[in-house]
């Protein structure tokens, strides 16, 4: 009896569901690029349960024909691709013709459909892989995927499940990761009847972070946008000091598809290297375009991974493009000194302020009036101010009270008959406006001497000669007509930047200082550790080679000793002395004196796989290491005495030099403040 046996239709499509399907958040990933490929530019996502029992994807796309729809469920039925190079320039996000297969073998699937031209839609209804219904239906244009109890087929699989808020949290970060990748597109998704994601769909990627990362995200981004050999890298990747704890905030689209690359990954974190603290990781979102015959999307069954047919290029691009970015646009962290703001109840905008903090008001009245009664906001005379001296509360700025400033009114008794003539007076002045006198007439003095007509005469401006250039028929000569004129072409230099001085040195760490319109407080330690830092790092191109009297050899892997061998310039850039020998070993002939006893074979082998690597900058993390251990111990401390004129020098040398922004451990040297906070801050301006 033959023990190979052909898989029945109903296992095979379970078995391949499994490899494409494993969780409510796969089912919506397929559903959403199906939906992006359509066209779509408004998409809703729904889920309850994490997901588990009810999902629905609604789309505004071209919709499906009703005799493409049975067929769209069949395995490896596809509308992107038709022919074997079409797979080099695939530029859709869903085109193996499975997903649609393989949800409907593990689910409940509902589907209403309908193209622009079409009078009617199709309500097409298909459970594990089993048609139910086809037929007309009313709908809008579009596509509406409805997805119920996934897994109900299949319980081994369903028990695998997590709990319904982290599931839930894996939809979330899939959609996180299409609204990111298409701007253009306004996403709307609702978890248990809750809105979490609303996007505008205005195309811009600054709007769609904004909306999904909040603003706190969004203020620290870093406008990217470079071209490196056909690659262009466009997006926003973050400041140094508001990097991450983790990697999951790292966003790389490929020809807007969202990937995981390493070679992206670790370009960016060099470029972001001896830039940012031990133990954080930036963050970014970037757009690579790239040609699609250089790139392998077909790698992995959900299309995250990509292969790229020349990753030192890639490494390149990614690192030059965030690089420059940092260097462009980083700048100084600004001090900021606003006051949080406070909600206010009606209670507190409406009510009359109080004893302790505002303004006292009360009308007071004369000893000899009869009327003493104080209204009830009124205090003793004791507490009586006068108007230039009402102290004024401390309230924020956007409440503002009207407050009359009247410190005392005087009631004086007024009899009848001084009533009645005063209203008679106001009677006759509505009835006859009053007669408005007639202007009076400069006076012209009797006599003018001629010493005063010529000061006038020198007083009076001169009448403006006409241009010589004139278009008309008439033009004035006169003595600057017989000068010889020069033509002057005036250019506009920038202005240059204000030189900082030194004013003084807090708590023997923190220099204060002035530039301009802002002030500058440098920590002097910081700073001198990173000049040591970049001083010895410049020099280190051509370091002094300790020559050892025999030659070590070293043995690496295969790889390693073609990525050396390749580099072997480099490395004597580096103060190395290595020989190619029987492969795949090296003679180590001499290493930089910097490096002391440590052992060269786990040197050598760290440098070959920084090669590997295709590290830009192929010097060693050890390198780093001794770099900062010596720019440490040769700087300035906290607490050190220091004079007004090494600090001037130190800060000359810091401020405006772009290199110089944090210290090798990441944290920031220098920071600004501006005369307009401190102004604000004592109330001089608003």
């Amino acid at each position: 009896m033959s023990e190979i046996k052909v898989l029945s239709k109903e296992v095979s499509e379970l078995i391949a569901a499994g490899e494409v399907i494993d969780r409510p958040a796969s089912i919506i990933k397929e559903l959403l690029e199906n939906a992006i490929d359509a066209g779509a530019n408004i998409i809703t996502v729904e889920i309850k349960n994490g997901g588990r029992t009810y999902i629905r994807v609604t789309d505004n796309g071209k919709g499906i024909a009703p005799d493409d729809l049975p067929v769209a469920f069949l395995r490896h039925a596809t509308s992107k691709i038709a022919t074997k190079r079409d797979l080099d320039s695939i530029m859709t996000l869903g085109f193996r013709g499975e997903a649609l297969a393989s949800i409907c073998a593990v689910a409940k699937v509902d589907v209403l459909t309908k193209r622009l031209q079409d009078d009617y839609g199709t309500h097409y209804v298909i459970e594990g892989a089993q048609e139910k219904c086809c037929e007309q239906s009313g709908c809008p244009d579009g596509t509406t995927f409805v997805v119920r109890d996934i897994f109900y087929n299949v319980p081994a699989r369903l028990k695998f499940l997590k709990k319904d808020s982290s599931e839930g949290n894996q939809v979330a970060d899939l959609v996180t990761k299409l609204t990111l990748s298409h701007p253009e597109i306004s996403f709307k998704f609702i978890r248990d009847n809750k809105v979490e994601i609303l996007t505008a769909g205005d195309g811009k990627t600054y709007s769609a972070v904004y909306s999904v990362y909040g603003r706190e995200f969004a203020n620290s981004l870093l406008e990217v946008d470079y071209t490196w050999q056909d690659i262009r890298v466009t997006g926003f990747t973050v400041k140094p000091l508001s990097s991450k704890p983790n990697r999951k905030f790292q966003n790389f689209f490929v020809n807007r598809r969202y990937v995981k690359s390493k070679a992206c990954a670790a370009a960016l974190e060099e470029a972001y290297r001896n830039s940012i603290m031990v133990g954080k990781f930036p963050a970014c979102v970037l757009y690579i375009e790239i040609p699609p015959n250089t790139i392998d999307v077909n790698v992995h069954p959900t299309k995250i991974e990509v292969r790229f047919s020349d990753e030192k290029l890639m490494h390149e691009a990614v690192y030059f493009a965030v690089k420059n970015a940092l260097l462009k646009n980083d700048r100084p962290n600004e001090m900021s000194l606003e006051k949080p703001k406070r909600n206010f109840t009606d209670r507190e905008l409406y009510s009359f302020p109080q004893e302790d903090n505002s303004v006292q008001m009360k009308f007071a009245v004369e000893e000899n009036s009869p009327n003493t009664a104080e209204t009830p906001h009124s205090v003793p005379a004791a507490q009586e101010f006068p108007a230039e001296e009402i102290p004024i509360p401390d309230e924020p700025p956007e409440v503002r009270r009207f407050e009359p400033a009247v410190s005392r009114v005087a009631v004086v008794p007024v009899s009848e008959n001084e009533k009645q003539a005063g209203a008679d007076a106001f009677l006759a002045s509505l009835e006859s406006p009053p007669e408005e006198k007639p202007a009076e007439k400069p006076k012209v003095p009797e006599k003018v001497t001629v010493e005063e007509i010529n000061r006038m005469m020198s007083e009076m401006p001169l009448p403006q000669e006409p241009e010589e250039h004139s278009t008309g028929d008439f033009q004035f000569i006169n003595q600057k007509s017989f000068e010889r004129r020069s033509v002057v072409v005036e250019t506009k230099k920038e202005p240059e930047k204000p030189k900082p001085v030194v004013i003084g040195e807090l708590f023997k760490t923190y220099v204060v200082a002035q530039a301009g319109d802002e002030m500058l407080l440098m920590d002097k330690h910081a700073a001198h550790e990173r000049y040591i830092f970049e001083k010895i790092k410049h020099d280190a191109e051509q370091l002094d080679t300790q020559m050892f009297l025999e030659p070590v050899m070293v043995l690496l892997s295969y790889d390693e000793f073609d990525a050396l061998s390749a580099n072997l310039e480099t490395v004597r850039k580096l103060g190395f002395e290595i020989e190619p020998d029987v492969a795949p070993t090296v003679a180590v002939k001499g290493v930089p004196i910097i490096l002391g006893e440590d052992n060269p074979t786990d040197i050598v082998t760290e440098l070959a796989k920084n090669f590997i690597e295709q590290k830009h900058n192929p010097q060693l993390e050890i390198f780093d290491d001794l770099y900062h251990s010596i720019a440490c111990k040769a700087a300035i401390k906290a607490n050190d005495e220091t004079s007004t004129l090494e600090l001037q020098a130190l800060l000359n040398a810091v401020y405006g030099n772009e290199n110089i922004r944090y210290c090798p451990h990441g944290r920031p040297v220098l920071i600004t403040l501006s005369k307009k906070d401190i102004e604000k801050q004592f109330k001089r301006v608003l």
